[in-house]
């Protein structure tokens, strides 16, 4: 087992793996609350979607542990399950197994640019401030979910948006917040998971929240939603879906590619500017998706979260394999989901909104060709409740923009080909 993931070599042994494992899990346990609760409102079986959540989290991290041997957990990304659920089913009025149908579709051909070695050019075609822009916006949109879900932001006949009550509900949530700022900002690893739990506890002392009658249970049924992506495959081909098809590609090649290169680079394994075994790493994402989606869920990536694990001294795929034993006894904890309502995990929701929104200072804000159509990205994610949106209106604007500067050069022509596909979305579908 040493030899296998090579303890000797990277500096590690058992006890500081299974930490590392521990606190990776902990600090993104969160997900098995809030996948649910989201894909929920798409009328998704949330048992069915807990179950699926945890089953990809299983495989992907374990495929991550085995075949790449690096100290990653996958699960759902909470971007592109916002995405999925406000956007393409709420907003577009697709039905979620379609949806899951886009989202097999999207593994299958990351597996493919994987494994032809071009996932990487595709990465590079796109412009660096755009990508900071998207993951900026992305994080924006999700807090803008959390508030609006614990009702500190409500609609307004007058200014469209307004504050709501603090009081109630919302105050639980305004109380779960600061205790979750709180265990980040003394460095607890977990502090989202924990704020959740304590937000729950604190709801169901005062009455705001029901208590669970069991705690331990069998595995909730996977029937609801498994393999329902398959009926729906024939609806895909269309302009609308193909968009959307290529939007849950987008957002997974920078979330994988953002947190492999974050990583490696903590974990001190990257050699030469390159991070070793990316293909490996990358394959594993990819199947990790298409699995996902089989099983009932959105996106399954790679997760930023697991650098508390890699700060906890994690440095092989051990800590991987600790990651899925904690998710597989986690299956058995389902009737615990009923403490976790939207107010409860709204805090999580802004927070982690908080820190995806940190890419915003990456962009050049210096050069206005560049800032406008990345400022235009970002904020009409959150106004048009749309991450599709203000992905497509930033790659229109920009291409645009390097024309007027005089700078087509910049420019790869893949974009001016995404630009027109946009343009044509927004003629013909919007």
């Amino acid at each position: 087992m040493k030899q296998f993931f090579r303890f000797e070599e990277r500096g590690t042994n058992y006890r500081t793996e299974f930490v590392a494992g521990l606190t990776t899990f902990l600090s993104m346990a969160y997900i098995l609350a809030l996948n649910p609760m989201i894909l929920g409102e798409t009328g998704m079986d949330t048992g069915a979607v807990f179950t699926a959540t945890a089953l990809a989290a299983i495989l992907g991290t374990l495929m991550m542990a085995l075949f790449a041997n690096y100290p990653i957990g996958l699960a759902p990304s909470l971007g592109v399950n916002s995405f999925f659920t406000y956007t393409v089913v709420l907003t577009m009025g697709i039905s979620w197994e379609t949806a899951l149908a886009g989202v097999f579709v999207s593994g299958l051909i990351m597996i493919l640019i994987t494994v032809l070695k071009i996932r990487e050019k595709i990465i590079n075609v796109i412009p660096k401030d755009l990508k900071y822009a998207t993951a900026a916006g992305i994080g924006f949109f999700i807090a803008f979910i959390g508030l609006k879900n614990a009702e500190i932001v409500t609609g307004n006949p007058d200014t469209f948006v307004g504050i709501g009550s603090l009081t109630g509900a919302p105050l639980l949530s305004i109380v779960g917040f600061i205790i979750t700022v709180v265990f980040l900002v003394k460095g607890f690893k977990g502090g989202i998971f924990y704020g959740m739990v304590l937000t729950a506890a604190i709801g169901i002392a005062i009455g705001l929240v029901d208590a669970p009658t069991q705690v331990v249970s069998g595995i909730p049924s996977l029937t609801p939603t498994f393999g329902a992506a398959f009926a729906e495959l024939h609806n895909l081909f269309t302009l609308e879906l193909l968009i959307v098809i290529f939007t849950f590609l987008f957002i997974d090649f920078f979330d994988t590619a953002g947190t492999l290169i974050a990583i490696s680079s903590q974990a001190g394994l990257m050699k030469d500017n390159k991070i070793p075994n990316a293909g490996r790493a990358l394959f594993a994402d990819s199947t990790a998706t298409t699995a996902g989606a089989v099983f009932g869920t959105s996106t399954t990536t790679s997760l930023i979260e697991s650098s508390a694990g890699i700060a906890a001294g994690g440095r092989t795929g051990f800590t991987g394999v600790v990651i899925s034993i904690f998710f597989f006894f986690a299956l058995f904890f389902s009737p615990l989901l009923i403490a976790f309502t939207a107010h409860v995990t709204a805090p999580a929701l802004i927070i982690v909104g908080a820190m995806m929104a940190s890419q915003v200072r990456l962009v050049n804000w210096n050069d206005y060709a560049v800032a406008i159509p990345a400022f235009v990205t970002i904020i009409m994610m959150p106004l048009t409740f749309s991450i599709a949106t203000g992905i497509a209106l930033g790659f229109i604007l920009y291409p645009i923009m390097m024309l007027a500067v005089k700078k087509r050069e910049m420019v790869h022509p893949i974009m001016y080909g995404l630009s027109f596909v946009f343009l044509v979305y927004f003629a013909y579908i919007v």
